[in-house]
């Protein structure tokens, strides 16, 4: 019988089934941050259990985590909290952990991947709603929540209900300034926020395969946005050349890549459900509302209909329907996120800025998603393009992704972010945020307003 990439991963995975009902899986990594852990460790503490398999469990800290000044004690008192929270249970229960001053710190979904511990065909779980973005790699990988974390920290397994499937292919060639967080916007768009619920998604096509895998990895991040439990797309040649010379991916690595392909959806099996996007109509696109599914090409206008939340969006976001979002004074621009914080995120900023000076009326945030990512960014130079155009590389953190740290967009004011949610507040209190890509927020930071990026290319 013709099966799916996820079937196949999936069922190589269940412990026990359970007849009508939920499926007990393994667990192969389990990433925990400083966030979602406290109240997890403190209920395995409360019966007296150690963490089941501790080298199967990678910590690190990136959420409440300044990013500038980082080896001074944080100034947050619930972030400084959860921070040392975090050391200690890693400490109590033999757990790896990269903090801070660590050279492998950096956020979650960034360090899985640059390290090689993100791998084709094993089971990815965190406290995380974006854990979906291991899954450009071949891996199931999902968010879970608190009382799931504690779960999985005692037995290495987790309780599920079987997702259904859904692929999205995306054919053709991308056109001038398009970005793969143009794609997957774009998809959101016409799928919205509740589009994928119930189901994990494959993506698939030849727009797809072209994408380099720190690109592939910023589609699947965002595919929690759709409502989708996560995101996956088959391993290839350049996902093999990525893991190639990583830290934990090298042993035996032809040996690994010739199980790896073996991972692919068969030619005839069945989705639940399947969408087909040409990629010569993606645009860059930018977001006008309060959920990521209010996205549109930067060459169209602000959709003119009665529904509702549209309304409440608007009046949030000081908008107008019909208007165009083309020359819109902006405050704030933030380069960073699980989403776009990566080294060639870096690249495609610094090659529109180069020789530039950004505008006045901005201030520019630049975070790297890693100490891997910072320093390779100082060592090509990018710190000093930056520099130079009146900006600077501070250190690795989710930063103003969320209002979680001293990072937070005032309210009232505009940021063009190439982070994954614009929900109200998310930012900090009363922040506007316009989702974009590295380009499109490029653009922005050099003319200090909303700029189809292809008028600087």
């Amino acid at each position: 019988m013709a099966t799916t990439l996820f079937d196949k991963i999936w069922d190589a995975h269940i412990v026990q089934a359970i007849e009508n009902g939920p499926q007990v899986i393994y667990i192969d990594k389990h990433f925990i941050h400083e966030v979602t852990t406290p109240q997890a460790f403190a209920g395995l503490d409360s019966k007296g259990i150690k963490v089941f398999r501790p080298q199967q469990t990678v910590a690190t800290a990136d959420h409440n985590v300044p990013t500038q000044n980082q080896l001074e004690p944080i100034k947050e008192a619930l972030s400084r909290k959860q921070v040392e929270t975090l050391i200690e249970n890693c400490k109590n229960h033999d757990i790896e952990l990269y903090g801070l001053g660590h050279p492998f710190q950096g956020i979650v979904h960034v360090i899985g991947p640059e390290l090689g511990i993100t791998q084709p065909g094993i089971t990815i779980v965190c406290g995380d709603s974006h854990t979906s973005t291991h899954g450009a790699f071949g891996a199931i990988a999902f968010g879970i929540g608190t009382s799931e974390v504690e779960q999985v920290l005692a037995t290495q397994c987790i309780l599920q209900t079987k997702p259904k499937k859904m692929r999205i292919n995306v054919d053709g060639i991308l056109g001038k300034g398009v970005t793969s967080k143009d794609i997957i916007l774009y998809i959101i768009s016409k799928i919205s926020t509740s589009g994928g619920t119930g189901y994990f998604v494959e993506y698939a096509g030849s727009a797809i395969r072209s994408l380099s895998m720190e690109a592939r990895m910023t589609i699947c991040n965002m595919s929690i946005e759709m409502g989708a439990r996560g995101g996956i797309i088959a391993p290839d040649e350049i996902t093999f050349a990525y893991l190639k010379d990583k830290k934990f991916s090298a042993e035996n690595f032809e040996e690994r890549v010739d199980k790896w392909k073996q991972l692919k959806t068969d030619e005839d099996a069945v989705f639940d459900r399947e969408y087909h996007f040409d990629a010569a109509d993606i645009e860059p696109m930018i977001t006008y509302g309060t959920n990521p599914a209010m996205g549109i090409k930067i060459s169209d206008t602000i959709p003119n209909n009665d529904d509702a939340g549209l309304e409440k969006a608007l009046q949030y976001m000081d908008f107008q329907k019909g208007q165009t979002l083309i020359g819109k004074t902006i405050d704030y621009v933030f380069l960073g996120s699980c989403t776009n914080s990566r080294m060639e995120d870096l690249r495609l900023f610094c090659s529109l800025i180069q020789g530039k000076q950004k505008a006045e009326n901005v201030t520019v945030w630049i975070v790297p998603g890693s100490k891997q990512v910072e320093k390779q960014a100082i060592a090509e130079g990018l710190d000093k393009i930056l520099k130079d155009a009146g900006m600077a590389l501070r250190e690795p953190g989710c930063s103003a992704c969320l209002g979680m740290n001293e990072d937070k967009i005032p309210a009232g004011k505009y940021c063009v972010s190439t982070s994954n949610r614009n929900f109200e507040g998310r930012q900090g209190q009363g922040a506007r945020t316009l989702l974009a890509s590295p380009l499109m927020a490029a653009a922005a930071a050099l003319t200090g307003k909303i700029t189809d990026v292809r008028s600087l290319m």
